[in-house]
């Protein structure tokens, strides 16, 4: 994460993980200017999720772009986007359901369609 722009060496103890979700149908600038010896910027395109690192009294600008410019649409603080290190197991939420082994195309198990009624 944030590889071409990382923290500054002093800053990397006090590192949290962000995640900001563009939900509009325009592009969008990220940007963090208030982190000394720092500054941050990413396009976010409609629909994606930007994961970065910041520090937890950084504020992310957020400026939606409008035709030929854009506009300061949010400042958002760092610590209000936080997430948990990304892991690779699941969210305990989520429902798990076992795999059924059963081939797709087993013929030993017939299945009765009830009769369809004749109307006369």
């Amino acid at each position: 994460m944030s590889l071409f722009d990382p923290l500054p060496a002093d800053l990397l103890d006090k590192k949290i993980v962000c995640s900001y979700v563009n939900a509009t149908s325009k592009i969008q600038i990220a940007r963090i200017t208030d982190v000394p010896q720092w500054y941050y910027e990413r396009v976010v395109f409609p629909g994606q999720n930007l994961i970065f690192e910041a520090i937890a009294s950084a504020h992310v600008e957020i400026h939606t772009g409008m035709m030929a410019s854009s506009i300061l649409s949010d400042t958002i603080p760092c610590v209000q986007l936080q997430v948990e290190e990304a892991s690779s197991t699941m969210p305990s939420w989520i429902p798990i359901k076992p795999i059924d082994e059963t081939p797709l195309d087993n013929t030993s198990e017939s299945v009765s369609l009830p009769e369809p009624e004749v109307v006369s």
